[in-house]
């Protein structure tokens, strides 16, 4: 199947035609094996447990184990790793909460030579509002105390980090990242400003692949989360800014559900919880479960290919027992034809 094919299928899913109205012989793109892939990258999001929680349930570990069993080239985190969020919580608290994630979560995987790339979640660092500034100033403060030191530690080459840790740009073996601050539903109009700088920037535009990553999504998939301040404000803006950018994909956490889905040009990467609290698909009978998912990436065939694992048993998730769309309140949204994406 040629490229061109392949794009033409793609586009006929991002118009909002549906699995079931293609012939059968049309749903798998390229099939057969693939060699080793260039690039692995290992995808988690949204393990904390209970509020002020130092503790992590098994399925974090579980997860985290099969990531770096894998022996990733990157290791990604879609935000809320520690358990804030909560007016009261103190410094101290904080701190300890943040110095377990060290020593559970991100030292393993920098102890094994893994590049880090991570968003802040809304129970990390909310950037909600209050009337004098940041309803959670705390939680900031903490989140910079945290994450400063670890800057030059996390084995990135930073293109713009003047707003790190809560955005910036870097660029991991020919991939772009763009990083905003998406731990609240806004995204601030000089944030935008910035993201469209970086996206313009000769940089972004020689790679071989631009993503964006940030904690809240564009549309919402499950249950209870498919509502204001669950989702990003003017999600339709947004998504034109990353197209117009050319960025192939948007990694989201937040809904505590894995859905992989095409809207527009965009592929939309939304993470399961690792830890607590999972959550149902919209219009689903499936029980929540916890997940961590892969993406392989092939530079010679231009593809990329994504798998997920559940938890606890880490069994690989069936591609096509997800939803072929959810009705999700911004709009619906199409599962991808195949596991198999075009780097276009």
């Amino acid at each position: 199947m040629t490229l061109h094919t392949r794009r033409s299928l793609l586009a006929i899913a991002a118009a909002g035609i549906g699995n079931l109205m293609l012939p059968k012989a049309l749903i798998a793109i390229k099939a057969g094996d693939l060699s080793k892939p260039d690039l692995k990258l290992g995808l988690f999001s949204d393990i904390n447990s209970s509020y002020g929680s130092t503790n992590y349930i098994p399925t974090v570990k579980e997860g985290i184990d099969l990531i770096l069993s894998k022996k990733p080239d990157q290791v990604i985190c879609a935000g809320d790793m520690i358990a804030a969020q909560k007016i009261g919580l103190s410094p101290a608290q904080l701190d300890a909460m943040w110095d377990s994630f060290y020593r559970q979560v991100l030292k393993p995987i920098r102890t094994a030579g893994h590049p880090f790339i991570f968003s802040l979640g809304n129970h990390d660092a909310s950037s909600s509002k209050a009337t004098s500034g940041y309803q959670f100033e705390a939680d900031r403060a903490a989140a910079i105390r945290f994450w400063q030191p670890q800057k030059e530690k996390l084995g990135l080459n930073y293109i713009d980090s003047n707003g790190f840790p809560f955005y910036y740009t870097a660029l991991v073996n020919n991939i772009f990242w763009l990083i905003w601050d998406a731990s609240s539903a806004e995204i601030s109009a000089q944030q935008q400003n910035w993201v469209r700088e970086q996206l313009a920037s000769p940089i972004a535009r020689k790679a071989k692949l631009r993503i964006a990553l940030g904690h809240l999504p564009l549309r919402g998939i499950s249950r209870g989360r498919d509502q204001p301040g669950e989702v990003l404000n003017q999600a339709n803006q947004l998504q034109q800014i990353l197209e117009n950018g050319d960025i192939h994909a948007y990694i989201s956490g937040h809904q505590h559900a894995y859905y992989p889905a095409r809207l527009g040009k965009l592929d939309l990467i939304q993470l399961g919880a690792a830890g607590s609290g999972p959550r149902q698909l919209l219009m689903s009978n499936q029980p929540p479960r916890q997940s961590i998912t892969f993406l392989d990436i092939y530079w010679q065939q231009r593809e990329i290919v994504e798998s997920s694992y559940q938890f606890p048993g880490a069994k690989q998730i069936n591609w096509d027992n997800l939803p072929n769309s959810l009705p999700s309140r911004n709009g619906p949204l199409m599962r991808r034809l195949s596991n198999r994406s075009s780097i276009f």
